[in-house]
This record gives C-alpha cells, sequence and structure tokens, in this order.
C-alpha cells in the first residue's frame, strides 16, 4: 500500500512542474515530467493512479483560461510522464513474447528427446529380442557340436594323434565361442538395464569374489588386500560386474607374478571418490591403452592369458551408467592399475593421473 502522503508529495510535485511547463515549454521541464513518472512507477503508482494526479493537476490549474496550445502542452507533458510506463509495459511485453518463444523451444525440444526416447525404448526391446536369439538359437548348434564331438572321442579309439588333437580343438572351440555369448549376454544387458543407486559398501562385495578366485584355483598364494570399508553409492548387482571383472583380470594377469599382490581400495580424498583395483603382474603397454575398454579388444595373446575382450567393455559401460569414468595405469611387468568414479566430476576436470 502507497502511503497517501507520498502520492500527495508526488501530486504537488507533478502540479508544479505542469504549472512550469505551460508557462514556459522546454526540455528542461519535459525531463522533470519523464523523472516524476519514473518515480511514480517506482513507487508501484499504476497508469490509471497516474491519469488521476494529471486530472487533479488540471482542476487546480486555472482551465477556463486555456486555450489549445496550452491544452496541448498539457497533453505532451503528461505523454512524456507516461514514458516510463510505456517503457516499462514495452519491455513486459517483449519478455512474455521472449518467453513465449522460449516455451515453444522446449516444448519442440522435449517432444524431440520423447521421440528419441521411444526410439531408444525401441532400440533396447530389438537388443533384448537379440539377446534371446543369441542365448537359444546360436547356443544349439554348438551344443550339438560338443555332443557329436564327444561322440566321436569317444567311438573312435582308432583315432591318431593329429585325429584327438584337431577334435580336441573342436571342443575348446566350443567353449570358447560359449563364452564369448555369455559376454555379450552380460555386456547387452548392462546396455539395457537401469541402474538403481543404493548406499553399498565395496568391500563386502569384493571379499566374497576373491574367495570364489581363490576355491578355483586352490593352490595358488596371492597376498590380496581389499580395505575395511569402500563406501559407494550405485547398483549392486552391476558393481558386482564391475569388480568380478577387474579382480578376475587381477587375478589371471599375476598369475605368473612371484609374490603376487591385489589391492582393492578407495582414495575418498578426490570429488567424486576415486575407487581402484591394482595388481603386480603382467601389466601392458600404456600405448595400447585406448584398445583397453573395446569389444573382443586383448593386448595378451591367448595363449598367455586366455580371455574373451568383453570384460572390461562391460566394465566401462556399468561406470558410465552410473555416471563416472575408468581409467588405467600400467607398464610391461610392473603390474596394471584400474580406477573408476561412480559420478560425474563436478569440476568437469580430466582424468586424473
Amino acid at each position: 500500500m502507497i502511503a497517501a502522503s507520498r502520492i500527495e508529495d508526488l501530486g504537488a510535485a507533478y502540479r508544479g512542474a505542469l504549472a512550469d511547463f505551460l508557462r514556459e515549454a522546454n526540455e528542461t521541464a519535459l525531463a522533470v515530467a519523464y523523472e516524476l513518472g519514473r518515480k511514480a512507477l517506482e513507487q508501484g503508482l499504476g497508469v490509471v493512479d497516474w491519469a488521476t494526479i494529471h486530472g487533479d493537476a488540471l482542476v487546480a490549474l486555472d482551465r477556463p483560461s486555456w486555450d489549445a496550445e496550452r491544452l496541448d502542452r498539457a497533453n505532451a507533458f503528461f505523454r512524456e510522464s507516461l514514458s516510463p510506463f510505456e517503457m516499462t509495459q514495452r519491455g513486459y511485453a517483449e519478455n512474455n513474447r521472449w518467453l513465449e518463444r522460449l516455451n515453444q523451444e522446449l516444448i519442440s525440444e522435449i517432444a524431440k528427446k520423447e521421440r528419441l526416447a521411444a526410439q531408444l525404448r525401441e532400440a533396447n526391446g530389438e537388443l533384448e529380442a537379440f539377446s534371446y536369439s543369441v542365448a537359444h538359437d546360436l547356443r544349439a548348434p554348438l551344443r550339438h557340436i560338443s555332443a557329436f564331438g564327444k561322440i566321436l572321442g569317444e567311438s573312435s579309439a582308432g583315432l591318431d594323434e593329429a585325429g584327438r588333437h584337431a577334435l580336441d580343438r573342436v571342443q575348446r572351440a566350443v567353449q570358447r565361442m560359449n563364452e564369448l555369448i555369455d559376454g555379450l549376454l552380460v555386456l547387452s544387458r548392462v546396455t539395457t538395464s537401469q541402474p538403481s543407486l543404493e548406499p553399498i559398501d565395496l568391500a563386502t562385495i569384493a571379499r566374497p569374489i576373491v574367495e570364489r578366485l581363490r576355491e578355483l584355483e586352490p593352490d595358488r598364494t596371492v597376498d590380496v588386500s581389499i580395505a575395511d570399508r569402500i563406501p559407494a553409492a550405485g547398483d549392486r548387482r552391476l558393481l558386482s560386474v564391475v569388480l568380478e571383472n577387474l579382480l578376475g583380470n587381477a587375478w589371471k594377469f599375476t598369475g605368473k607374478t612371484k609374490d603376487a599382490r591385489i589391492e582393492v581400495g578407495v582414495d575418498s580424498t578426490r570429488t567424486p571418490p576415486v575407487y581402484y583395483v591394482r595388481d603386480n603382474g603382467a601389466g601392458f603397454d600404456m600405448a595400447q591403452a585406448a584398445r583397453l575398454f573395446g569389444v573382443f579388444q586383448r593386448l595378451h595373446t591367448e595363449q598367455a592369458f586366455p580371455g574373451t575382450g568383453i570384460g572390461l567393455a562391460t566394465v566401462q559401460r556399468v561406470v558410465r551408467r552410473h555416471g563416472g569414468k575408468i581409467w588405467a595405469q600400467a607398464a610391461p611387468g610392473a603390474g596394471a592399475a584400474f580406477f573408476f568414479t561412480l559420478a560425474a566430476d563436478p569440476h568437469g576436470a580430466a582424468t586424473p593421473g
């Protein structure tokens, strides 16, 4: 609510300025009119309020002695005092037009994203259908090859050494193809599944994985160090896939290392926290690091270290779906360390070393 005294002060100032302008029309008096209009606008008066003040000022003046020229001057003075109101209204109008354009652009962008989301859902559905096809249709001939190979091996005692070697290679190829199919199915599920975020302790996931690795190779002695607690926020199932692959690789690539060591931990001083799995195994040349996360990309031969070349590609996809990133540091014969985050860097910093 505007105080009546302030309106009266503005009205008195307006009457005096209008009287001066009627006596002598000049730019200084018009400047005063504009300034009075600006003050009225600042104090919250509307156009109707200001017109009332103008009318009161006219009544207070000696109107019977007015001629057409004085009336024109009064109208010119009033129009000038309305300029701040007019400019503000134009600003409002322009802002409204700008907001309307922005809303239209947003509506168009939302519609575009909805179309893309629908296309993505369709693509994911097709990928899932392909996965089922891989799981069922491609495995059937592999089972037949394996079964007939086994029959051939059992019924053909007369096979020479070359024949038995060839048959053995067939069975190993079938087994590897099954492993590749398993890897592709895991990769497919990771790509299409939406991670659920919950507080978890990666240490409680890592320990059972190491125990399973020890059970598979009870004769190996590996010094595994896992931090007491590794707090994180993410999808437990998907992050289990990450640790299974990273720990499985560390276990595999320390297979020929004396005094093998594996370490799992977190650097909580970073934002976001940086999780890591490092070993003192075979390592690799960092010049080849760009190939690490590609499907079917391998930096070691199958004879030296078996594998499918899908595991790290799966790990990268899980990390990315959590909004994070993964990178590695290594040297041939000096081990490897894999680092990953589970959230975007708030500062947009480059991959830390």
